[in-house]
């Protein structure tokens, strides 16, 4: 049943404090919960409309804005968004400019001086100009929308709130700027220092055979740069500033494809989008529709940022993968024995500049102060004062328009393919893979991001005492890779790589692996006449392609000698090679896979290295160094690994292999970051829920261990033919409040693969 809201342009009055439950039991905390839930129905009066706004909210509280301006429009977004996420919007903005320690003390000072240490320093007409010229009056509406409703909930404000005895504090347009979010989604950073370290213990052999480029490329370390102490411990702030469920950089992924009417039942195109990230709770994205002259347009966004995403106007609609380029080089300064805030180049020693923050501090009468340094390459990151060096970071998210996801703002306002695609130039970051379509028929595909010029490879740190390895400016939009209206008829990305044969510019050599796109090609090139549910399956598609490969190579070496391999083995090839929750031999395949990269890495890296190794050898590299190693050696590897994986699922599984399922050691938890007792557990959190898929399988699950961590928590499949047959899945629900119908009404429907009209 939908829900009528109407908000009116006049004062409203702020609540009054009563008397509040205990939130130390379950009952007392339900119910403070359920005193906190924002007003969704009836007449509101708030301060700072222009005219009357309507929202109506559907079955899954989806808020349906309809303004008479566009000042309007986004002012309801923010007070909308706000009733729904208030307590996540405000983390994550005290995330992004480094206000975490004023609610939760000492422990996050750090992570506050990494988020000041990259934020954006530049022009600031430049930085809003880059979005569109109407975004910092969009931006300014939205935050006024947002402390209209703190206002307006007075002492009432979500529990969170309570629990924590802090307020929000007064949110600007500025706000909507912070960077940390997007660099965390750049995983060349880590991937720099990884090669580096592996290089240093190694040799760069051990580069070129576990972590090749790809393309193929020689390997270029300066010769003069010692990569000695170039390890883990130069990212030590930056993953300290990460451990954040909502920024944790593994999670990010995703798959979209787009087939034209050639392809489609309708004889129009049809697109399907299941973006990959942290499963949180709340969840990462938020939907909204919004309706005011010159916008209609619904779809999913992050509920601190004005406009959405990812979805469709009345003409257009379209979708998003990471596309992994190098968008950052660490530079390794030489400094000055004598003074280490001093650094050398060309020949000069030059002043480091140094800004001091004052950061709140929770219980703590006086702010600390701490330092943030800055190179002319950016800020450092870190300081090795035994080896007279710093290392700063140049980053694209340093220049203007790179905030994250503002560029939709343009996006959404496109008329048609070739408007989208003149429109994705605003869109410099996180670098993104957009498939599209529009009414007329056009599908497209471009990847986008703001990629800089090199004269090195950008695979390892630099020397920052040279100009060498300079910058050289950026990749003009003609030169990204772009596809409209192929012949195939459709267009799919899934984080692999995209470049086409002969591209002769460099821009990335990480990728995901294959296997998602490969399965995801396998369907759409053989079928025909798709419709929204083929979609539907394709999106929740749990075929492994790896387990295609590896288990046939079993039949091909001499035969195991150990009855628990040959069970295994016979278990194996009798299977349909699908990780359904429901299946024994996925379990068991799981299971193998781990074992099988320990063992292959144990016979080749001695200790203390193989760690090192493990961590960042990809599955389809191990299974190319295989497919090479010698037939005795490679029997010993694969059958003592499936013994040892045959073992491991009795201890985990039972002796009775009729009882083994996948499903069972793969689950996920929906876990509240403020879940850290008993009764908060009983409250906030959701789940376990049993999971199929993995992180190769369309049906992206991936996780440390056999859990799942991160994924698709939000689909949709757009039918151009008819915009009310798109469809949705999200989880676990729109409000980020407990006790609200809308915590987790849709995490059923999300684990039973169901959709939800959009």
């Amino acid at each position: 049943m939908n829900r009528k809201l109407i908000l009116l342009a006049v004062v409203a009055l702020a609540g009054c404090r009563a008397k509040a439950p205990s939130p130390d039991t379950e009952a007392g905390l339900r119910q403070l919960a359920r005193e906190r839930l924002a007003q969704l129905e009836g007449t509101l009066r708030v301060e700072g409309l222009a005219a009357p706004v309507e929202v109506i909210r559907d079955r899954w509280g989806i808020p349906h804005i309809y303004a008479q301006s566009q000042e309007d429009l986004f002012f309801a977004q923010g007070f909308v968004a706000a009733q729904d996420r208030l307590y996540q919007m405000e983390i994550w903005r005290r995330i992004g400019r480094g206000e975490l320690a004023e609610v939760f003390g000492p422990a996050y000072v750090e992570r506050d001086r990494f988020a000041r240490l990259v934020r954006y320093r530049g022009d600031m007409e430049a930085e809003w100009q880059s979005y569109s010229p109407d975004t910092k009056a969009i931006c300014a509406a939205f935050a006024r929308g947002v402390n209209a409703y703190v206002r307006h909930a007075g002492q009432r404000l979500p529990v969170e709130f309570t629990l924590l005895d802090f307020e929000p504090g007064e949110w600007k347009a500025e706000d909507c700027l912070l960077r940390i979010a997007g660099l965390l989604m750049t995983r060349n950073i880590a991937l720099e220092i990884a090669r580096a370290e592996l290089a240093a213990k190694l040799g760069l052999r051990a580069v070129a055979r576990y972590m090749p480029p790809e393309p193929e490329r020689r390997l270029d370390p300066d010769p003069g740069l010692d990569l000695e102490g170039l390890d883990e411990e130069v990212l030590k702030t930056y993953r300290t500033a990460i451990s954040i469920p909502a920024l944790e950089e593994e999670a990010a992924g995703s798959n979209n494809w787009v087939v034209d009417g050639r392809l489609s039942a309708t004889g129009k195109p049809l697109l399907a989008n299941d973006p990959h990230r942290p499963i949180t709770l709340p969840a990462l994205r938020y939907l909204v529709h919004l309706v005011a002259p010159g916008w209609n347009v619904i779809g999913a966004g992050e509920p601190a940022l004005p406009g959405i995403a990812v979805g469709h106007n009345e003409r257009v609609a379209w979708g998003f993968t990471i596309v992994p380029y190098d968008v950052a080089d660490l530079y390794v300064e030489r400094t000055d024995p004598s003074n280490p805030n001093r650094y050398l180049y060309q020949g000069k020693w030059l002043e480091m500049g140094i800004e001091r923050e004052q950061i709140r501090v929770k219980g703590q009468a006086e702010p600390v102060t701490v330092e943030v340094k800055l190179t002319r390459h950016g800020p450092v990151i870190f300081e090795d004062p035994k080896r007279n060096r710093a290392v700063a970071l140049r980053w694209a998210g340093q220049e203007p328009g790179t905030a994250g996801y503002l560029g939709g703002l343009a996006l959404a306002r496109a008329a048609s393919a070739k408007e989208f695609l003149q429109a994705a130039a605003r869109w410099k970051l996180p670098a993104e893979n957009f498939v599209f379509a529009d009414v007329e028929g056009n599908i497209g595909w471009i990847a986008m991001g703001l990629v800089p010029l090199r004269r090195h490879s950008g695979l390892f740190p630099v020397p920052g005492d040279t100009n060498r390895y300079e910058w050289q400016g950026w990749r003009r939009i003609e030169e990204l890779p772009a596809i409209f209206n192929p012949k195939e008829g459709y267009i799919a990305t899934a984080n692999h790589n995209i470049l086409p044969k002969g591209y002769r510019h460099e821009l990335a050599f990480d990728w995901a692996p294959p296997y998602r796109f490969a399965r995801i090609d396998e369907v759409l090139r053989a079928g025909k006449s798709f419709r929204t549910a083929d979609f539907e399956r394709l999106q929740h598609d749990e075929t492994s392609l790896p387990a295609r490969e590896l288990v046939p190579m079993l039949a091909g070496l001499p035969a195991a000698a150990s009855p628990a391999a040959k069970r295994a083995q016979a278990m194996l090839e009798a299977w349909d090679r699908v990780l359904a929750k429901e299946s024994g031999p996925a379990a068991l395949f799981e299971i193998w896979l781990t074992r099988l990269r320990a063992r292959f890495v144990a016979a080749e890296v001695s200790e203390p290295h193989r760690d090192l190794v493990l961590r960042h050898l990809p599955l389809p590299r191990l299974i190319e160094l295989l497919r090479q190693t010698p037939a005795a050696r490679r029997a010993e590897v694969m059958f003592g690994s499936l013994e040892e994986a045959w073992q491991e699922a009795e201890k985990l599984l039972g002796a009775d292999t009729a009882g083994w399922r996948w499903g069972k050691l793969h689950t996920v938890e929906f876990r509240h970051p403020l879940a850290n007792s008993a009764v908060r557990r009983a409250v906030f959190s959701l789940g376990p829920v049993e999971r199929g898929g993995d992180g190769s399988t369309p049906n992206s699950t991936s996780g440390p261990g056999y859990r799942q961590s991160s994924g698709a928590s939000y689909r949709h499949i757009m039918d151009l033919a008819d915009w009310d047959r798109s469809v949705f899945t999200s989880t676990p629900g729109q409000s980020g409040q407990p006790e609200s119908p809308h915590y987790a009404d849709l995490l059923d429907a999300w684990a039973r693969h169901e959709y939800a009209p959009l």
